[in-house]
């Protein structure tokens, strides 16, 4: 890891440009406050330091149309060695893991986290060269983005404790879990519970029109 280029916040501030604050952060799916908290390179209710992770340079780096690995070095992310020194290859096989396997990932300022059930393995982001195929890379294989840097496996969820918004990957919901963000929990409600129903080759019961009938999917009718 290196350090962030003087005056990083000005820099983003810059490449926004004439774009509103809004409009940025229609384009990047980032709040406008937060945007702006970056570019003044502090949280504006605690007065704490902030640094964007790197999926939020990714973001900002499809927002403002700038090339993502460039801003990974300027936040400090990257260092010039570290281009040199790691082919670019794709993430998946860099971490030489199948992702069909893992729970779900974790991601820090610093590495990615990923939990299998079995074992934890962590990895470098500096590792990720190729961070925005990464993410391309989770998507495809189902993952989604369940609280700031958490991504679960979806086909690998097996138990869902709605009132206490958690998720878990054994079917009797005992051994390791994740907490969900309730906007979250709104948000993926229905496909969790869709899920939970493939995954453990259940059934789920609906309720159409006025007469309240029940209608019965088995998973293998359901589109997830």
């Amino acid at each position: 890891m290196g350090q962030p280029i003087v005056n990083f916040g000005k820099f983003l501030e810059s490449l926004r440009g004439s774009m509103s604050l809004r409009e940025a952060a229609r384009k990047s799916g980032l709040s406008h406050a937060y945007i702006r908290d970056l570019e003044l390179e502090r949280n504006r209710s605690t007065n704490d330091r902030i640094t964007p992770s790197p999926d939020t340079l990714q973001k900002l780096s499809v927002a403002y149309g700038y090339p993502y690995m460039d801003l990974m070095m300027k936040a400090g992310h990257l260092v010039n060695k570290d281009l040199a020194l790691s082919p670019a290859k794709d993430a998946e096989a860099e971490m030489n893991l199948d992702l069909k396997h893992v729970h779900y990932i974790e991601i820090g300022n610093k590495d990615a986290t990923y939990y299998t059930g079995q074992e934890k393995l962590v990895h470098s982001i500096e590792s990720l060269l190729d961070f925005s195929a990464f993410l391309d890379k989770l998507e495809e294989h189902n993952f989604k983005k369940l609280d700031a840097d958490l991504y679960v496996n979806f086909n690998q969820i097996r138990h869902y404790d709605e009132r206490r918004g958690m998720l878990f990957f054994e079917e009797d919901g005992t051994g390791p879990g994740v907490t969900i963000s309730a906007i979250r929990q709104r948000k993926y409600h229905d496909l969790i519970v869709r899920n939970v129903a493939v995954n453990t080759n259940k059934s789920l019961e609906f309720t159409f029109g006025k007469s309240g009938t029940p209608i019965t999917f088995t998973a293998s009718e359901k589109n997830v």
